[in-house]
């Protein structure tokens, strides 16, 4: 639906439930309530039949038109750009000192074209439009810089966004190119990121394949090596072949990239630029930069090290930006010296160097006052925690091959079978619970075990299917259609209650039930492309689509009960509002994404493996440095930081599992 038949049937609703309630409580006033009633449900069916895009079917099952995916384009441009705009502000890379990166022609032949000019990153968006196909492979080491770049390009494409191809950035991390083909795995990673696109009414159908298959999306692929070893040139091969001479960015580390190239051939047309280690004076300049007076003395004694050792172990770990980067951020604090980088004992070689500086980014970003204030954070969090749970979670996106760490996947941490479970018990105990405590105070309060029970069970079976994972698909039948889904199932509610409670009763269910249904439809998706996407904005969504659905069956069940106990006895009154909230909370969360993420995140935290506030910690995490955000998901800063801490998880749990062994006494007693 477009944002006004949105609102308009939020807004519909809203008032719907409101008079319900309202028009029982003036019956004193000479209004019959089975008229009053009637006239509404009579109303609010016409109200929906006018906004129902089933009416439209034949007009919105179209395929999308040159006009539709001209109006999706511009709209996705739109929330594009404000998202990675804002991403590129948080890492700082809008600030006047931000260190410019550089790229120079490989030296290894990886390329069927001429040896590329070298570029700056403050000039990548033009450097890529002079190139002739519009094609770019950025290679270099780990922490060299090529996601900045690739970021930085996506970014200025946006703001210079005035028709044709829209730039998406996304990680080939979460690609397998064994079973899914590239554009397939684009057009996916396009509706799980913009669900918006699969709006019929304003983009027409199957908006995102048409999309990707006339080529009116830019590819940004980050991390060719992220994909495993023996799948990569397989991997280049089927990129190569699916977008054929179409613009393209890739990057990739240089190794791994050459070895591709070796079994693949190279990317057709495409100028290939290697990222150049920094000099040793810009490294200083930053370093020097980013500290205060005192702090800048304190780096002196390393400046001489790096200018009579230029080629040594120290100024190797420091040419890359994410190293200097992390020192700078590590020795920010006055109690830091950075001199220790001098002990040639603890730090042999660069590698060892680039491990203590992710080792430290999370123990002075955690526990530290003064850096949680800088950073406006919630709270200040407890440093040995906090580093626990990034190591768990940085172990479980190891275990699946991921970068990015989406709120939504978080039910993957725990067993689909205890998942499932877990959550049809507490949704059959709130559901039954709900109707059992308002039967026992009906006039058939011996029903109230048998109906709790029968509700208990109805919404545990509904949860336990609700809990199997299914692609969403655009679909414009029947369950696609306000007028006749909450029409009938209103109708069958209202005849069962009208049966047991007399006509106004089932009136007032009937219809509170076909609001609640119309509500679900109108929170169901977002409404347009234009909107940011974030991890806070997709859950809300998600939230407010329960609370709503909650709060609307909580009026609902409290009219009825004023209806069989009489508007006096307002102790009835909220008898019914209680339960049904209750049931409406059961019956809202089914089939949505936050209840299942809620259900996996009590339960790892019950097991102490991710905080009870995870969302906040998340964020705040992102404003300290260790995460950042590409969309709606979580990412680590960068790579390097999330093996990191996964390899010490690994080594945590081994010394933990050796430690409670029951011959671990023996074996050291015998050493």
């Amino acid at each position: 639906m477009s944002r006004f038949r949105q609102q308009a049937l939020l807004t519909g609703c809203v008032l719907t439930a409101l008079l319900t309630a309202a028009g029982l409580f003036v019956t004193d006033h000479g209004i019959n309530p089975h008229v009053w009633l009637i006239v509404l449900a009579v109303a609010f069916l016409g109200f929906l039949a006018l906004l129902d895009p089933w009416t439209r079917r034949r007009h919105n099952a179209e395929l999308s038109s040159d006009e539709h995916l001209d109006a999706a384009c511009r709209a996705l441009a739109i929330g594009l750009q404000s998202q990675w705009n804002e991403e590129v502000r948080s890492r700082g890379l809008t600030d006047p000192d931000v260190l410019d990166l550089h790229w120079l022609a490989p030296e290894l032949d990886v390329s069927d074209e001429p040896d590329a000019p070298p570029g700056r990153s403050d000039a990548v968006v033009g450097a890529f439009e002079r190139q002739i196909n519009r094609r770019m492979v950025l290679l270099g080491e780990a922490g060299t810089g090529k996601t900045t770049v690739a970021m930085l390009l996506t970014c200025g494409l946006l703001d210079r966004y005035d028709g044709g191809m829209v730039p998406v950035l996304l990680p080939l991390s979460t690609w397998n190119p064994a079973v899914e083909d590239i554009r397939t795995w684009l057009t996916r990673r396009l509706y799980e990121d913009h669900p918006a696109l699969r709006n019929t009414e304003l983009y027409g159908s199957y908006a995102g394949d048409l999309l990707v298959e006339q080529h009116k999306v830019l590819p940004v692929l980050d991390g060719l090596d992220d994909i495993p070893g023996h799948q990569r040139a397989d991997a280049l091969t089927r990129i190569a072949k699916a977008f054929g001479n179409r613009p393209l960015v890739l990057t990739c580390r240089t190794a791994e990239y050459e070895q591709a190239v070796h079994l693949a051939g190279p990317l057709p047309g495409a100028d290939v630029v290697e990222m150049a280690p920094l000099d040793l004076e810009e490294v200083c300049a930053y370093l020097r930069a980013s500290a205060d007076s005192v702090g800048a003395a304190r780096w002196e004694p390393v400046f001489i090290q790096l200018r009579e050792e230029p080629d040594g172990r120290l100024a190797d770990a420091l040419s890359t930006p994410l190293t200097m980067w992390l020192a700078s951020m590590v020795y920010a604090d006055t109690e830091a010296e950075p001199t220790e980088l001098l002990d040639r004992g603890r730090f042999p070689d660069a590698r060892a160097i680039s491990d203590h500086l992710c080792d430290e980014l999370v123990s002075r970003a955690f526990g530290n006052r003064a850096f949680a204030h800088h950073a406006k954070t919630t709270q200040v969090w407890p440093r040995d925690r906090a580093r626990r749970w990034l190591e768990f979670l940085a172990h479980e996106m190891r275990d699946r091959d991921i970068r990015e760490l989406a709120w939504w996947e978080l039910r993957r941490s725990v067993g689909s079978t205890w998942l499932a479970v877990l959550g049809a018990l507490v949704l059959g105990a709130i559901g039954g619970f709900g109707v059992a405590w308002l039967m026992a105070y009906s006039i058939t309060p011996s029903l109230a075990p048998i109906t709790g029970l029968v509700a208990g069970i109805g919404v545990g079976a509904a949860a336990l299917t609700a809990s199997q994972e299914r692609k969403a698909k655009p679909r414009l039948g029947i369950w696609r259609s306000l007028l006749l889904v909450p029409g009938v199932l209103g109708l069958a509610a209202g005849l069962v209650f009208g049966a047991l409670y007399g006509l106004s009763a089932g009136l007032v269910v009937g219809l509170g039930l076909a609001v609640a249904v119309a509500l679900r439809f109108a929170l169901s998706s977002a409404s347009e492309l234009s909107q940011a996407s974030s991890p806070q904005w997709t859950m809300a969504r998600d939230r407010i689509a329960v609370w709503t659905g909650s709060l609307v069956l909580a009026v609902v069940f409290g009219s009825a009960a004023a209806l069989v106990f009489g508007p006096g006895q307002t102790g009835m009154v909220g008898l019914g509002l209680a339960s049904g909230l209750m049931l409406g909370f059961a019956l809202a969360v089914l089939h949505l994404r936050w209840w299942w993420f809620t259900v996996a995140r009590i339960w790892l935290a019950l097991r102490g493996k991710l905080p009870w506030e995870l969302m906040v910690f998340l964020e705040d995490s992102r404003k300290l440095g260790v995460l950042c955000r590409a969309g709606a998901c979580y990412q680590f800063r960068h790579g390097l930081v999330q093996d990191r801490l996964a390899e010490h998880e690994v080594t945590t749990r081994s010394a933990t599992q050796v430690l409670r062994s029951p011959f671990s006494a023996k074996a050291t007693s015998e050493q």
